[in-house]
């Protein structure tokens, strides 16, 4: 019975200890999905006035590399452009993970926070000591509603992530046939010819269902 009694105060004893950084991680959890709010509005705007950056940036990196290639080292151009596509996916992909952590952290450490108070306010409970229960409760339940707040936010913003990286990567790919096309046919890249208006209304018509 010592044994477990003394389990039992050492379990207490990391829980009580795990309290602090649970709710310190929680309002900087919050902080960062303000931010990462804004950001995302911030984009949704850009987009739906016909605006993509990683495109753009992507199509510009693709113009160099052809001027490059006109410069006399076109035989290696269909390995460098696959190589940039690769890099150039594994960013966006990048940008999805961020979001997708908020969505699995969020409801953990609103879980959390809300446990450990309980815990406390059951131990104050039995020593009679009501104010100190009142107040851990009013932390724990707080607690999970701002862990479940950020994770649906986060979702939400996923989802629409999702599809943007869907219809970029899209791009991209067809951006870099015709960079490879080209290749093949021994022809010059310029700017105007990785032009993709067309397949870009597309993608800005997708995005617009967001």
């Amino acid at each position: 019975m010592n044994i477990l009694a003394g389990l039992e105060t050492f379990l207490y004893i990391i829980s009580s200890a795990l309290f602090f950084p649970v709710v310190a991680g929680l309002v900087l959890l919050t902080f960062w999905m303000i931010i990462a709010l804004g950001g995302f509005l911030r984009e949704w705007i850009e987009r739906r006035r016909g605006v993509c950056f990683p495109v753009d940036a992507y199509r510009e990196t693709l113009e160099a590399e052809a001027r490059t290639a006109a410069a006399g080292t076109a035989s290696l151009l269909g390995v460098k452009l696959e190589r940039l596509l690769q890099i150039a996916e594994l960013e966006l992909v990048k940008s999805l993970d961020r979001v997708r952590f908020a969505i699995r952290v969020g409801p953990a450490l609103g879980l959390m926070g809300t446990l450990i108070p309980m815990g406390i306010s059951l131990s104050a409970l039995a020593q009679g000591d009501m104010p100190k229960m009142a107040g851990s409760m009013v932390t724990a339940f707080t607690a999970t509603v701002v862990g479940l707040a950020c994770g649906i936010v986060a979702y939400l913003m996923s989802l629409a992530r999702e599809k943007w990286v869907r219809a970029d990567m899209r791009e991209m790919e067809y951006l870099t046939e015709l960079a490879l096309g080209a290749t093949r046919g021994n022809t010059t890249i310029t700017a105007g010819e990785l032009d993709t208006r067309e397949v870009y209304d597309e993608v800005s018509e997708e995005t617009e269902t967001v």
